[in-house]
């Protein structure tokens, strides 16, 4: 009985340090908990989308489960992905560089805006929990970095708030902006409240010059079991002469259009058109999806992301980019396809090589 007993508080105290730890952030509270139960989109403390987005298939979570179990063989690529040495330190024109998945570096002029960088071997909690990124995408880690003037989170999940990497680059970054609530994390892990911006949707802020304003997503947040206490959005940045829409993560639905005719048109759009699949298909676009939103958004240009680093769905790892390619020629829209770590200036020669090809999986 008492071996019983102390085995029982054994897993108890390790389960209460587990989830104490700091990589799990911390839940809005005090102030910030009473901003985010004013915000228009909440019930019960819980934010909602603009649609009705349920979150268990009709199948039941019993189906994710077998359809993780079983796998798939080409979810990452059998030879190492090519990538390019990064442009860091541009002080002229608008620069962007894509180092997989969600991580992206803006430069405008001298200024520097990252936005959701992940540089850890998995996007998880634990170095150990989850498919580690693909061969070849390792090219680059947080501590490279210049100083940043704006670091950019658009919701909490591990994929686009990576706590190791936020460590390494939190001192040297001038502001933090996220969505609201997430802030709360961010104090977690020792960053000061005055150098954190958090918007709602709708809400804007000029940082060093450059104007963001927080636009609606079709997605949900959480680190833990408590999900959706914190903001999941898209972006706004505006500069002196482009406008662009960071897109973060976001199924597809109205209220693309809704910002292409109220904000739009944008010089490039940044969507995501990876980790999707039939069983959750109202939180991630489906690759045709990824080109509708382009279109609505009025883009002049399309960049795809959310796929060529990590394997979060089911699909080929290349699948999101072959369908996203093929939707675009066939609906006329223009795309944008870099390679890894290509820097390239918007509204110059847009890279458009299809390098994804013979890399050992399907091919188009």
């Amino acid at each position: 009985m008492y071996i019983t007993l102390f085995v029982i508080c054994a897993l108890t105290l390790l389960a209460y340090i587990i989830l104490t730890l700091p990589v799990f952030g911390r839940l809005p509270e005090g102030a910030s908990l009473e901003r985010i139960r004013a915000l228009p989109n909440v019930k019960d403390d819980v934010l909602q989308n603009q649609s009705f987005t349920p979150m268990e298939p009709e199948e039941g979570y019993w189906a994710i489960i077998k359809a993780m179990l079983k796998g798939n063989p080409n979810s990452k690529p059998k030879a190492v992905l090519p990538h390019v040495k990064p442009e860091l330190d541009s002080v002229s024109g608008t620069k962007l560089t894509w180092f997989g998945h969600s991580s992206y570096l803006l430069q405008i002029d001298a200024l520097k805006v990252l936005v959701d960088p992940v540089f850890s071997t998995t996007p998880s909690p634990f170095s150990f929990i989850g498919k580690k990124q693909y061969a070849g995408t390792d090219f680059i880690g947080a501590e490279d970095f210049p100083a940043i003037d704006v670091l950019l989170i658009t919701h909490d999940h591990y994929d686009h708030m990576d706590y190791q990497s936020i460590l390494k680059l939190k001192d040297n970054v001038k502001h933090f902006l996220t969505s609201a609530g997430a802030g709360s994390h961010l104090l977690r892990w020792g960053i000061p409240a005055e150098k954190i911006t958090e918007l709602a949707w709708e809400e804007q802020a000029v940082l060093c010059g450059l104007k963001f304003t927080a636009q609606p997503a079709r997605h949900f947040t959480g680190r833990m079991f408590k999900r959706n206490r914190t903001l999941w959005s898209s972006f706004i940045l505006e500069t002196a002469e482009h406008k662009l829409f960071l897109g973060g993560d976001s199924g597809y639905d109205s209220h693309f259009k809704v910002i292409g005719e109220q904000h739009g048109p944008f010089d490039l759009a940044i969507l995501e058109c990876g980790q999707y699949n039939e069983l959750w298909p109202f939180i991630h676009m489906f690759p045709e999806q990824t080109v509708m939103a382009a279109k609505d958004l009025k883009a002049k240009m399309l960049l795809p992301v959310h796929w060529g680093k990590f394997t979060l769905a089911l699909h080929d790892w290349n699948d999101p980019v072959l369908r996203v390619s093929k939707s675009a020629e066939e609906s006329e829209q223009l795309i944008t396809t870099p390679l890894l770590g290509q820097t390239f200036q918007i509204g110059g020669n847009y890279p458009d090589t299809k390098w994804w090809l013979n890399m050992g999986n399907r091919k188009q």
